[in-house]
C-alpha cells in the first residue's frame, strides 16, 4: 500500500491526523487531504474524529441515533484543556473496561471502584495502583486497544472523541470529593463473563444475589453458597463456636451499559471479618 494512501477509510496516512477542516460544512471535509466523516455507531471506532468546534461535528457527535440526552451532554459539555498523568491513566482504564458502546455511567462506575480500591489500600495515586496492580486494572497491562489509545490520544483527540472525552470526565468524577458514586458502595465489577462462564464464574461459585433486578442486566440466576465461620481457640484451631452464617458472598449495588457492580454480602463480612476491599 503506498505511504500516501489512508490506512482506513477513517484514517489519513498519519495517524495524528484530524479528519476534517474546522470550517468544514455539515457532512463535509474541507480543504487538505481528509476522508469524509461520518455517524459512529456501535464499535466502529475511529482513531480520530472532525474537529469538535466543525458543523461537521455536529453531524458526527450529534447523530439521531443517540438518546437525546446524550446528543445535550456531548454537545454541552466544554473542550478539556489539560490532562494530568493521574486523571489519564484512570480514565484509560475506565475506557478499556467499560464496553464499546461508550455509557459515561458505566465507565464512571468503574473508575469509583478503582478509586476506592486505591484508597482502600492505601496508594498515594491511583495511577500507582493500577500500575501497582492487575488484578483490578486488566486493561492496563494486557494489550487494551481501547486502553492503549486514549493514553496515547492527544487532547484535541480525546475532544473529537465523545467515549473518550466521556471516560475522562468519570474520571475527574471519581476522584472529585464531591463527584457521584456510580458504583453505589462496589468494591468490584464484571462484564458479559458472568453470563458466559456463570457455572465456573469466581463470584458466581462463591454465591451472588441481585439486590434490585434492574442489576441483573444479563438475566442469570442467584445463587445461594451458603457459608459459616467459627471462632479459632488459642492455638487457632477450629471451634464448635459459630462466629457467623452467610448464604451468599457477593451482592450487586449497580448496573451500567454492559457492567454488574458488587460488593460483599455484611453476613459474610461479619461471619469472616474480611476486609470490604479484598
Amino acid at each position: 500500500m503506498p505511504s500516501d494512501m489512508p490506512i482506513t477509510a477513517w484514517q489519513t496516512r498519519d495517524p495524528e491526523d484530524l479528519l476534517a477542516h474546522p470550517d468544514a460544512p455539515c457532512g463535509g471535509t474541507g480543504p487538505g487531504f481528509c476522508v469524509m466523516p461520518g455517524p459512529i455507531i456501535g464499535d466502529s471506532l475511529p482513531w480520530g474524529l472532525p474537529h469538535p468546534g466543525s458543523p461537521a461535528a455536529v453531524y458526527v457527535w450529534l447523530d439521531p441515533t443517540r438518546p437525546p440526552a446524550e446528543q445535550k451532554t456531548a454537545a454541552a459539555d466544554p473542550p478539556l484543556e489539560a490532562l494530568d498523568d493521574n486523571t489519564r491513566a484512570l480514565a484509560a482504564v475506565a475506557y478499556g473496561e467499560g464496553s464499546v458502546n461508550d455509557v459515561f455511567e458505566e465507565m464512571a462506575g468503574i473508575a469509583n471502584v478503582l478509586v476506592r480500591q486505591q484508597k482502600a489500600r492505601g496508594y498515594k495515586t491511583v495511577s500507582g495502583f493500577i500500575a501497582a496492580n492487575k488484578t483490578y486494572a486488566f486493561a492496563a497491562h494486557d494489550g487494551n486497544q481501547r486502553y492503549g489509545r486514549l493514553m496515547k490520544a492527544k487532547l484535541a483527540r480525546i475532544n473529537a472523541d465523545a467515549g473518550m472525552k466521556a471516560a475522562v470526565k468519570a474520571a475527574l468524577n471519581a476522584l472529585s470529593d464531591k463527584g457521584k458514586d456510580y458504583a453505589n458502595g462496589g468494591y468490584f465489577w464484571d462484564g458479559a463473563d458472568v453470563k458466559s462462564n456463570y457455572a465456573k464464574h469466581p463470584k458466581v461459585v462463591k454465591g451472588i444475589h441481585f439486590t434490585d433486578e434492574s442489576h441483573n442486566i444479563y438475566q442469570i440466576a442467584n445463587k445461594d453458597v451458603p457459608g459459616e465461620e467459627f471462632y479459632r481457640d488459642k492455638d487457632n484451631k477450629l471451634t464448635k463456636t459459630s462466629r457467623g452464617k452467610w448464604d451468599y458472598v457477593y451482592e450487586s449495588t449497580a448496573a451500567w451499559g454492559g457492567t454488574i457492580f458488587w460488593k460483599y454480602n455484611d453476613n459474610f463480612l461479619k461471619a469472616t471479618g474480611n476486609k470490604p476491599h479484598n
